[in-house]
């Protein structure tokens, strides 16, 4: 039953995804422009992720930091009042819409649009063999931590959470999240941490 759920859970993801891509395209157009207009540097931040066992796949965002921030500053390291964030990134980061781009990944069948957030891989060197089982799944867009605090959450409570879903995974299980990150998105809640990864 679990591996039905799954093959639906990707078929979803595809089809939603796609319809997605579509009816955001102008927004996706107006953001492109608002941050090469705005600031120097590329529309797009592109980086090095961990998936689903252990894969490294390369993760699109819209670009909210100056260009090369992570070479200035608290490096890969940032904080909600820091001064690296453009003025556009501010409210692409409030807003959530930097993560569009991710549609694009969902479709590449590098990520589903519900699932562990991916990280970075010096963050998985270090994961014991209990933390590993969060990498069991594709990563996601949302997940059961993102509802539950996001990044005011500890990395440990964040991947408790992570695995909770990975072995209590069901369509109803993602249908609540969804609902759930509506509400996140809608108020903000938990964009910053103390000390979060950047981007």
């Amino acid at each position: 039953m679990r591996e039905i759920q799954i093959m639906i859970k990707h078929g979803l993801d595809k089809l939603i995804a796609f319809i997605l891509l579509i009816a955001v395209s102008p927004v996706f157009l107006i953001i492109a422009l608002g941050i090469k207009l705005t600031s120097k540097g590329p529309i797009f931040f592109i980086q090095d992720r961990v998936g689903k066992n252990g894969k490294d796949f390369k993760i699109y965002k819209f670009r909210t930091m100056v260009q090369n921030a992570e070479h200035i500053g608290s490096g890969i390291y940032t904080e909600e009042n820091d001064p690296r964030i453009t003025k556009i990134g501010r409210f692409l980061r409030k807003t959530s819409l930097d993560e569009l781009p991710q549609l694009i990944n969902i479709l590449k069948g590098d990520m589903s649009i519900i699932g562990p957030r991916p990280t970075l891989r010096y963050q998985v060197d270090k994961y014991n063999e209990y933390q590993m089982g969060r990498l069991k799944m594709r990563p996601g867009v949302t997940g059961l931590a993102q509802v539950n605090g996001r990044n005011s959450l500890p990395w440990s409570k964040r991947i408790e959470y992570d695995i909770e879903y990975v072995n209590n995974y069901s369509l109803w299980l993602d249908l609540k999240i969804m609902i759930k990150t509506v509400k996140v998105v809608l108020t903000a809640e938990g964009v910053y941490g103390e000390r979060d990864e950047m981007m």
